[in-house]
């Protein structure tokens, strides 16, 4: 009994702690590998089915009077947006892996992990599978997280791929001993897990604006239309696709762009690209070949990019604690000067809160910030834009948005699809929302 006692008397004089214990709960979003083979996902990967409820709404496309709304690795929701104030679900294409989609005429393009999809929609509620380009794609992030195949390249040791890698997420709460100040290990990172509360749910990937009969997406696409090319984005590449036959495209050059390739927006003879550490400006002048002329970089962090006239606007989110955007300290828009694309220059930057996508319908700048709602500014004079906020709504989780020339927003987030009248800038109304049923990942 004496020596248990001594110890605990020694530990009063601070050489240790015999009560003292302190602990610390954290969640964390664990990742599971699972595997789809190529036979399933090209006999079994894709159904026409009845309409079905939003659960986990990724990237959205707008086009004519219909609405695209992806359901994250699932498929596509086509809705009947004649009436924005009553929008009607009419049918559902499941696709496994699906993330991206962009529309030419009545003709929808959609990924499918490795392969790229067309589909003919002349009759939205019963599209009709026309044809499949298989390893269109090698690899691929969806909600910040890599998928790859089983491929092997390497020297004299070459294998077709038969398997794709992916990942699902799983909610992980963990009990750890700290210091008492707060110090302890982070299991999280690179090693497959990340910290919850500050990792995206989304993948980050921009506008798929405005060729001669196609459709306009959001700021978090990677597929993009401009004329008769399909520009589409993975990890390191652009992959064109001529669609000059929307029902038969035909598949093109591939630019090679580096890694972590986010978005794409094209704007004018150029193409802007998104990535993880920095803005790329690809000239556009000859549609079948881009030449990538500037890179603005800035410190790793999630950027999607709008472009108007000649300023670039990009949003920078911090991701603290995960490994999905880098080590960015700071939530800020960036302000750039694009007037010249071989020498862009970064002219002023705003904090934020925890910018995604934004949209902008000159002079009105919308900025979506996560959890903290979505937030517009009058843009007239970028480098005031701080003095120039005109409105904040709360109480969503916005991810994206599309400003339509019909002055109708359309905004997309983690609780449903949202509508605005913004003919009165000011004073946005609220036309309609499609609500999720979905479980928090």
């Amino acid at each position: 009994m004496k020596k248990p006692l001594l110890v605990c008397i020694l530990a009063a004089f601070g050489l240790s702690s015999c009560e003292d214990q302190c602990q610390q709960t954290r969640v964390y979003r664990q990742l599971s590998p699972f595997q789809v083979s190529l036979s399933e996902l090209r006999q079994n990967g894709v159904a026409i089915q009845e309409a079905t409820g939003l659960e986990n709404p990724g990237k959205i496309y707008a086009k004519d009077n219909f609405l695209f709304i992806n359901e994250v690795k699932k498929g596509i929701h086509i809705i009947d947006n004649t009436d924005p104030a009553h929008p009607v679900n009419v049918s559902f294409i499941r696709i496994l892996g699906n993330a991206d989609m962009a529309v030419k005429g009545n003709t929808l393009y959609a990924d499918s992990y490795t392969d790229f999809l067309v589909f003919d929609i002349s009759n939205p509620r019963q599209p009709l599978q026309l044809q499949r380009i298989t390893n269109a794609f090698q690899s691929g992030m969806v909600e910040g997280i890599s998928w790859s195949t089983n491929a092997v390249n390497w020297g004299n040791t070459q294998q077709e791929a038969t398997t794709i890698i992916d990942y699902t997420p799983n909610l992980v709460t963990q009990v750890t001993e700290t210091d008492c100040e707060g110090n302890t290990t982070n299991p999280g990172g690179w090693g497959g897990w990340m910290n919850f509360a500050s990792s995206s749910m989304y993948s980050d990937s921009k506008s798929s604006g405005g060729g001669q009969g196609s459709g306009t997406g959001g700021s978090m696409a990677r597929f993009a239309i401009v004329n008769n090319i399909l520009y589409a984005v993975t990890n390191q590449h652009m992959q064109l696709f001529d669609i000059t036959q929307p029902k038969n495209p035909q598949k093109g050059n591939v630019v090679t762009l580096g890694w972590g390739i986010e978005t794409i927006y094209p704007y004018k003879d150029r193409l802007y690209v998104g990535s993880t550490t920095g803005m790329h400006i690809l000239s556009n002048a000859d549609p079948n070949n881009p030449v990538r002329v500037s890179t603005l970089s800035h410190v790793r962090a999630c950027d999607p990019v709008v472009v108007h006239d000649t300023y670039a606007f990009v949003t920078l989110r911090a991701q603290q604690g995960s490994a999905m955007c880098g080590p960015a300290q700071n939530n800020q828009l960036d302000v750039i000067d694009v007037s010249n694309m071989y020498s862009p220059k970064l002219l002023k930057s705003f904090p934020m809160q925890e910018p995604y996508g934004l949209g902008v319908d000159h002079p009105t700048l919308f900025v979506c910030e996560g959890k903290y709602g979505l937030k517009s500014y009058d843009v007239s004079d970028p480098l005031q834009l701080d003095k120039k906020l005109l409105n904040h709504f709360k109480g969503m989780d916005a991810y994206d948005v599309i400003p339509l020339s019909t002055q109708v927003l359309m905004l997309i987030g983690k609780d449903g699809f949202y509508q605005y009248d913004y003919s009165n800038r000011n004073n946005p109304k609220l036309i309609s929302k499609i609500p999720v049923r979905r479980k928090d990942l």
